[in-house]
């Protein structure tokens, strides 16, 4: 039957050479065709791009059960978002983009520089303070980020502001000493946090490949990430680990940066981003 219908080894092959070049990566690839030949069989289906509908769907269904990022800040409180990952994942130009579009929706926004100790980090967040008319807290370089975080949410309170967004030091997710550190900012948060909602925001390179894997399960167990941020999203059919993730850790995407420019943020949609990873094909 799945001679006659196309689905010979080649098809197969096909699909997973889509799949690993996407970054889905091994387990979650063979996992995601196991599951599509067995259905496949089952719906005793013959036409190639039936079985692309029914391997979308199964992925969109995945990426839609971890959750959406149409709520990932509530409308009816101040909130607190507190940004972590790994240098170069694009972090700060990711706050940039998500106080962007918090201003355009009439929301008064404060960022806090508490990435006291890279290079020039505190100047960049400055700049593109300056650049979107939204006040900075910041200490001079070196300092405690969790006092930077403690400052930005009383002067939020204060100001009626809201919308925080704390910008915070790249940890490498293998580094156990750095990684308790962001707890402690995290912790800081928390406390004085009071009415404001808080999230926990883990910003991922859309290249990264499978490290980003790794890097979701560090974070979240370091600080319980509510959602991700995938950055770099160029168009290219790329950021697949965001499947494994997910499945395995139930994380949501809410954003997806897809540029340099203040406004190359979208909300994540499953269907677009399955679609860039399996394309429609005509007359298969």
């Amino acid at each position: 039957m799945f001679r006659r219908g196309g689905l010979e080894g080649e098809f197969w092959d096909e699909l997973e050479e889509a799949l690993i070049l996407a970054d889905v990566g091994v387990p979650t690839t063979a996992a995601l065709l196991d599951w599509a030949r067995e259905a496949a069989a089952a719906r005793m289906l013959r036409g190639r791009e039936e079985v692309r509908d029914l391997l979308r769907e199964r992925m969109v269904a995945i990426l839609e059960k971890a959750g959406s990022g149409e709520d990932a800040v509530p409308e009816d409180r101040p909130s607190v978002v507190l940004m972590v990952g790994v240098n170069g994942c694009g972090k700060t130009t990711s706050i940039a983009k998500l106080a962007h579009a918090a201003q355009r929706e009439g929301r008064t926004v404060l960022l806090a520089a508490a990435d006291t100790f890279r290079a020039g980090a505190i100047e960049q967040l400055r700049a593109w303070g300056e650049r979107l008319g939204a006040d900075v807290v910041a200490h001079a370089a070196g300092g405690d980020p969790g006092a930077v975080a403690f400052d930005a949410m009383e002067a939020a309170k204060a100001r009626n502001v809201h919308l925080v967004l704390v910008d915070t030091a790249g940890r490498l997710h293998t580094k156990h000493n750095l990684m308790e550190e962001l707890k402690k900012v995290r912790g800081v948060v928390a406390r004085q946090a009071d009415e404001f909602a808080q999230r926990v925001v883990l910003v991922l390179d859309g290249t990264t490949g499978q490290n980003g894997l790794a890097q979701a399960r560090a974070f979240t167990a370091a600080v319980a990430c509510d959602g991700v941020f995938l950055a770099k999203l160029d168009g290219t059919a790329r950021g697949g680990v965001v499947l494994a993730i997910a499945g395995d850790l139930g994380l949501p995407v809410w954003f997806v940066g897809t540029g340099e420019g203040l406004d190359d943020l979208a909300v994540f949609d499953p269907d677009a981003f399955v679609e860039a990873l399996i394309p429609r094909r005509s007359g298969t």
